[in-house]
């Protein structure tokens, strides 16, 4: 599914030095990619992760070999805080990111934490590429593999591990930023012999940047260094010198800081402070971050501002090395600017943010967050750089420097970077409208085609969104806001293209949370995050609090019945009979501890489905009065509906979570008897845990949100066949395990666990069984060939079998 144009902050890109066109980009939240030249897009890397793994979506660091092309690394991990299972991995590649390699390290990394843009933290020797050196988090200092990256030691001879906190307060930022970045000179060695002279950058505000001239076996801070301040990035250029862009914090979120630009010597030892801007000056209020050196002229650079916000960000363009700077833009009779660029966002158009800017804003912005840019190796005219909101590029840099202007354009095509919180497709209008992260949220006209605006501008995220089924062009929108003035609840009359916020707020209402609209669009039920829900029956002019239910309540609406809601509250199931204003405990026993998702079902009064991450799937239909557990779901993060299958009278249940011991997404056309893995063990996207729904209008169409990788939607193949409606069995047939009358996907989980079962030597009473595996109506070799396959395929994904 296509956003386009990113949508989150890619905290860098990554040009390989020795092979034209071989670029990677890495995301905090969404993987990692590679850039195809033949289409100009880039190709997500790391889309095999699952659920359980989520945590190696955030990319910590990633080095591209300059020795071996084929090679590639990342550092994996997105958050270091106790409450995330996984720690940080080296992920390995020896096929430019086809296949990958995974060696668990005994720290956890933080790809999506404060700092994240400063690096590059993982580095290879460029005359031994065996080597590789990470800089990491927490105090665990600096880390050396000898063996390309496979095993790890920790140099405890390495003196600092860093001593800046961007804040002790916070769970999320108390950590230590570390060891920030790794520079090898080159030229202190040759090919095949340990790199002598190499420089590491450290959070560290007294002592930040360290060298060792015999290949890591000693270390020293470099004399005369700046104090103050935190090295952002580090680049030596081939004359010998390095330079570091400072900050006095640590990005990529501060918009109040200071910062400078040196150049160190590494031939003399000289320090030169050639900042754009004087440390004094009333004009340096933010960070240096991005730094780039041409590598066909050691003299031209170029330097970003972190968040200058207004009225735009800073890029400084040197030709000389620093000894003078030409900002992107200057000042002219004020409010106007004179502007060295043009833009151009027709590959992402919402970036426009739907408003108009007075002067001397202009709208779009360079961007903001401009934590690294870079210049192709190989191409002084080619220039890349990440903001908080996607990938900007040019392909005429120098004609920067002749007076002319640059022309700078969305250069993130492919890349998916958006948490999406919801997701409802309506049985009219348009086929999907989300919910998102950061950028509010979009209507989806056409799937293949990234949408020219989103929701409201006033907004920063938007966090639930629902339907009225039997009105379905009324939908309810919730968000936050970073201003309080704005009512942080919208409704539309026409499927989402055009809102109207509400004149007031729930009360206790701080913004987000979840949205439940009545099927028949009177009532609106709004659970703000950290609050009670409370019912609106006047589109937000007046609100009441839902009599019995509290903060924590889960609250659907019934798809048929317009005065009809259920909630789960406190391990209890509720159900309203007058429009959301009071909730009664239905009693229905046995139900799980929590549950993430309540779900009604369309046409279908009083059919309600609770998923649980600990209890699995559960229906109910008789408006939660009883429920029944549906066998063989051990884990159902979230659930929905979509078109019927052909010849039956259910919707279509879609699922992401874990069916007899396989995690993945799962399609039931027979309310829940049976199911079917939809994705391969190629694609799990990571955190698929906020919202999924098929499509009513399509059959097997179905859409999945993720944290990170946007919004996927998928179809069975053209070649897949259709359900038959009334599955008759072959007469003779064996292989009805479950003596259903059919032979199904069930009947195939069995035989997979008998498969299991017989290689590990466990005793079953049951004899071996053939199937028509291929559906032709006929049990013959062809079944027996397909079945000799699929064993040997388990064999080989068993250890010592």
């Amino acid at each position: 599914m296509v956003i386009g144009g990113g949508g989150g902050f890619m905290p860098g890109i990554i040009f390989n030095e020795t092979e034209k066109d071989l670029i990677y980009a890495r995301a905090d939240i969404g993987g990692a990619y590679r850039w195809d030249p033949s289409t100009e897009t880039w190709i997500p890397l790391l889309d095999h992760f699952q659920m359980d793994e989520y945590s190696y979506y955030g990319v910590e660091s990633l080095a591209t070999d300059p020795v071996d092309p084929d090679r590639v690394y990342i550092a994996a991990g997105m958050y270091t805080n106790d409450w995330l299972p996984n720690m940080g991995a080296i992920l390995r590649s020896t096929d430019r990111g086809e296949t990958w390699e995974k060696t668990i390290l005994p720290f956890k990394m933080g790809g999506n934490m404060p700092g994240r843009s400063m690096g590059e933290r993982l580095a290879i020797d460029p005359n031994d590429n065996s080597i590789l050196y990470l800089g990491t988090r927490c105090g665990n200092g600096l880390w050396r593999s000898t063996d390309y990256g496979v095993t790890w030691s920790k140099v405890t001879n390495f003196p600092n591990a860093g001593t800046y906190i961007y804040d002790p307060n916070f769970d999320y930022t108390k950590d230590i930023i570390g060891v920030v970045w790794v520079v090898f000179d080159k030229s202190s060695s040759t090919p095949g012999k340990p790199t002598k002279d190499i420089y590491v950058g450290v959070a560290d505000k007294e002592e930040s940047i360290y060298r060792s001239t015999d290949g890591g076996a000693t270390w020293e801070a470099v004399p005369g260094q700046p104090k103050g301040l935190l090295p952002h990035h580090g680049v030596l250029a081939s004359n010998g010198m390095l330079f570091i862009t400072y900050g006095d914090t640590c990005g990529p979120y501060d918009g109040n800081g200071k910062g400078q630009v040196w150049k160190y010597n590494t031939r003399t030892g000289q320090w030169i402070d050639i900042s754009p801007l004087p440390y004094s000056s009333q004009d340096n209020r933010f960070c240096f971050a991005g730094l780039a050196v041409d590598k066909q002229n050691p003299d031209n650079l170029i330097v970003t501002s972190m968040n200058a916000w207004w009225p735009d960000e800073f890029i400084f363009r040197s030709t000389d090395g620093g000894a003078t700077w030409k900002n992107i833009w200057e000042w002219a009779f004020y409010p106007e600017r004179i502007l060295h660029y043009e833009m151009d966002i027709s590959a992402a158009p919402w970036l426009d943010w739907g408003t108009e800017k007075q002067l001397p804003e202009i709208n779009p912005k360079l961007g903001w967050m401009i934590g690294d840019i870079e210049i192709d190796p190989f191409n002084s005219d080619r220039m890349m750089y990440v903001t908080g909101a996607t990938i900007y590029g040019t392909d005429n840099l120098t004609d920067w420097d002749k007076g002319g202007k640059v022309k700078i354009e969305v250069k993130a095509t492919g890349i998916e970077e958006c948490a999406v919180l919801d997701l409802i497709s309506p049985p009219e209008g348009a086929p999907l409208v989300s919910a998102v992260g950061d950028i509010v949220g979009f209507v989806h006209d056409d799937l293949k085609v990234g949408p020219k605006k989103f929701h409201v501008s006033s907004y920063s995220s938007g966090t639930g969104i629902d339907y009225a089924e039997l009105v379905p062009n009324f939908v309810a929108l919730v968000a936050k806001s970073d201003s309080y003035e704005i009512k942080k609840i919208s409704f539309s009359y026409d499927g989402g293209r055009n809102w109207f916020q509400a004149p007031s707020e729930a009360p206790n209402g701080v913004g987000g949370g979840s949205v439940a609209v009545s099927a028949d669009a009177k009532s609106v039920i709004w659970t703000p995050e950290n609050a009670s829900p409370a019912v609106t029956t006047d589109n937000g002019n007046s609100w009441k609090v839902c009599l019995n239910l509290g903060n924590g309540a889960v609250v659907a609406s019934d798809r048929a019945n317009g005065k009809k809601f259920y909630a789960f509250y406190n391990g209890k199931f509720f159900i309203s009979t007058d429009g959301g204003l009071t909730f009664t405990d239905t009693k229905a026993p046995n139900l799980p501890e929590s549950v993430n998702k309540v779900k009604a079902v369309p046409g279908k009064e009083g059919h309600v489905w609770l998923a649980a991450r600990e209890g699995g799937l559960w229906k109910s239909t008789d408006g939660g009065a009883t429920f029944e557990k549906i066998s063989g779901v051990q884990t159902a993060h979230v659930v929905g509906f979509g078109k019927a299958a052909p010849g039956q009278d259910y919707m279509a249940i879609y699922i992401t979570g874990k069916v007899d011991d396989v995690l993945g997404f799962f399609r039931s056309d027979d309310a829940g008897k049976t199911w079917v893995r939809i994705n391969d063990d190629e694609h799990g996207y990571g955190a698929v845990d906020t919202a999924i729904t098929g499509d009513p209008r399509v059959y097997g169409r179905v859409y999945i949100a993720t944290n990170g990788r946007g919004i996927v939607y998928g179809e069975p193949a053209s070649d897949q066949p259709i359900p038959t409606p009334t599955p008759t069995p072959v007469k003779g047939k064996v292989g009805d395990l479950n003596g259903d009358g059919k032979v199904n996907s069930t009947d195939f989980s069995l035989m997979r666990r008998y498969i299991l079962k017989e290689l590990n030597d466990f005793p079953v009473e049951d004899d071996i069984w053939a199937a028509d595996i291929n559906n032709d109506g006929k049990i013959d070799s062809t079944d027996l060939s397909y079945l000799r396959r699929y064993i040997l395929r388990i064999i080989t994904e068993l250890p010592n079998k």
